[in-house]
């Protein structure tokens, strides 16, 4: 209800204090009142029933990559994200790493299995959708030291596409960046394209 107080269960970051800075932006998006009371979410302006010209679905793959919002401190953010485009639809997938089914990290430390965990991930989040590693356009993939494990890197992708006989090749970047753990050494993002109504449930 319009003008509602903060609920117990509400996120951590409406519970804590606020600065003054946090206040005042937080009332600019229309968070809170000018009484610092937590306001619902305004009216949707886009086109869709959620308020987006295209409809979104949220791509999983539970038997090996927990949900990043079931951690005891949540991550808002989906695995993957589905949408059609006329007869394509796109799948992107976010940032993948060398995490299991429980949220926990797999070989730490190991740089090389770390990277074939990915892969791994990476590929079941493709298949719920129907999709494979042919569908991928482009990656990003991050290593938190370049300079020691590119060649590690470069190796071991190399021998996966050149298995999965992929031609044309996706487009790629490569980044050095610290990532959400320091026991994870590796992650990937992928954008994919199939063509549409090819996931496996017809949807």
């Amino acid at each position: 209800m319009p003008g509602t107080a903060v609920e117990p269960n509400a996120p951590a970051s409406l519970i804590r204090p606020l600065s003054e800075a946090e206040r005042e932006e937080m009332t600019a998006l229309g968070m809170l009142s000018v009484d610092g009371v937590t306001r619902p979410p305004m009216p949707f302006r886009g086109t869709g029933a959620t308020g987006s010209g295209v409809e979104k679905h949220a791509i999983q793959a539970g038997a090996v990559l927990n949900e990043a919002y079931n951690y005891p401190k949540p991550s808002s953010f989906s695995r993957g994200i589905r949408f059609d485009l006329g007869d394509k639809t796109m799948l992107m997938i976010s940032g993948t790493a060398s995490v299991d089914e429980a949220g926990l990290t797999r070989h730490a430390g190991d740089f090389r299995a770390q990277l074939w965990r990915t892969y791994r991930n990476i590929t079941e989040l493709l298949a719920s959708e129907g999709a494979t590693w042919h569908d991928i356009v482009r990656t990003t993939c991050y290593l938190t030291d370049i300079e020691r494990d590119y060649k590690d890197f470069n190796e071991i992708r190399t021998a996966f596409f050149r298995w999965l006989g992929l031609n044309p090749l996706p487009a790629s970047t490569g980044i050095q960046a610290r990532l959400c753990r320091e026991d994870l050494l590796v992650e990937i993002e992928v954008i994919a394209v199939i063509g549409r109504r090819s996931t496996v449930d017809g949807r």
